[in-house]
């Protein structure tokens, strides 16, 4: 191979020169690299590694940044050699923060919970446990991605000790930051090496996402040009409504179908994956506020709840979310006469819901008389007992200079029996 000096090879070798000529002679350490053949064969190797990014459109990519915005723990499922890994070191790379690996199959359960030091005193001050170096240099950075690879291939033993750092961030005696996202990358079971399902604590602790390749992605990224991975962006004035929304459909969804508010797999195989508890529905309701804050698209949003619920349990909840239509908790409390309440019992609960939340994000004693003129409506339906819940929680928002409203009235009883009217 022949070296050319027009920006061929001879760019991976800042400083070095061909020949041994004046000021390089051949018995220095440049002259000798400059003629040894893996100087060039590692330029070579760099240009074969160089690329460019351009936005992504894939529904997986925008799903596995969703959940990253909301900072929910994310397992990556999928073969080996699909590119999980170099997805999370592309989005840590677009989000401009470091990317720590642990690969999880490697560890002893003392790497997650840590090594007892003794100290001076034992006796009084304890024993603590000392955390491993990655939780260190993770704790130091203040944010950054977390990444435990290998998860599916990691004994009971160990994944048993990873429940504290994936849930509480806990390593030993050190607290991560909250702003370190963790991730995390597994095989399934049948092509791990040593695969074991995961157990069901730990399982239920991720947003579990699929992780396929798609052939073009790979042409055009084996081309120099890779699909980039970024968080989506939040747009400040939809979130208080965002989360007045989320909050009334996650309770008019589970009203409607209360069996699914905590519902283990009987098999082994599906325990391991998403499935409904009280701890993935607030996933999910995390997931709602954020694609609704950042106008996240339908499919991406699909993907991530049923990721977090389970694959029914999503598909559902995001019927259900676009049959109701929720309106903005805000308008409606800008003009309070001029809305209809929805007929049916769940979407009344879920309307209510919203429309209190939206007040106890910002209560003002304006936002707090509108919230009751709504709650009159329901007792003008003829249903005060699905007013009843909102009506408590309304009551409890009340600044003490604050008057009472004429429509409180109608739920003098139940709020005496809730004990907000109690003095």
């Amino acid at each position: 191979m022949t070296d050319r000096q027009d920006g061929g090879l001879t760019d991976g070798r800042a400083g070095m020169t061909d020949t041994h000529g004046a000021g390089d002679p051949a018995g220095t350490p440049e002259g000798r690299w400059a003629d040894d053949p893996l100087t060039v064969a590692d330029a070579l190797v760099a240009q074969t590694r160089a690329s460019r990014t351009e936005p992504a459109t894939s529904t997986q990519v925008e799903a596995l940044a969703l959940a990253v915005a909301a900072n929910l723990p994310v397992l990556l499922w999928g073969a080996p050699g699909i590119g999980k890994s170099a997805a999370l070191t592309q989005l840590a790379t677009g989000l401009g923060v470091p990317l720590e690996t642990v690969i999880a199959s490697i560890h002893e359960p003392s790497d997650f919970s840590g090594l007892p030091i003794i100290g001076d005193d034992p006796v009084t001050r304890g024993v603590p446990m000392a955390p491993p170096d990655w939780a260190v240099r993770v704790a130091t950075a203040g944010r950054g991605l977390l990444f435990f690879d290998e998860l599916s291939s990691a004994p009971p033993a160990v994944q048993a000790a990873l429940l504290r750092v994936v849930l509480e961030r806990r390593v030993g005696s050190l607290q991560l930051p909250e702003t370190v996202r963790i991730v995390a990358a597994a095989n399934p079971p049948a092509s791990a090496a040593d695969g074991w399902h995961l157990a069901p604590p730990l399982a239920n602790r991720f947003v579990h996402l699929h992780w396929q390749h798609d052939p073009r992605i790979v042409a055009r990224g084996l081309t120099g040009t890779w699909p980039a991975l970024r968080v989506p962006a939040i747009r400040p004035e939809r979130a208080p409504a965002a989360l007045g929304r989320a909050r009334g459909i996650i309770a008019g969804f589970l009203t409607a179908r209360p069996g699914l508010a905590h519902h283990l797999p009987a098999d082994a195989q599906s325990r391991g994956g998403a499935w409904p508890s009280p701890r993935t529905w607030e996933m999910a309701l995390r997931l709602l506020v954020f694609a609704d804050a950042c106008q996240v698209g339908r499919d991406a949003l699909g993907t991530a709840l049923a990721g977090a619920i389970g694959d029914g349990p999503g598909i559902e909840l995001l019927t259900f979310a676009e049959e109701l239509d929720l309106p903005d908790p805000d308008r409606v409390l800008a003009r309070p006469d001029a809305f209809t309440l929805p007929e049916r019992g769940d979407r009344q609960l879920a309307f209510l819901t919203a429309v209190v939340s939206a007040i106890q994000s910002r209560t003002t004693r304006q936002r707090w008389e509108a919230g009751w003129v709504v709650l009159a409506k329901a007792v003008d339906a003829g249903v005060p007992d699905v007013a009843a819940r909102a009506a408590t929680d309304l009551a409890a928002l009340r600044d003490p200079a604050w008057p009472v409203p004429p429509q409180l009235d109608a739920f003098v009883q139940v709020l005496s029996l809730s004990g907000v009217l109690a003095g």
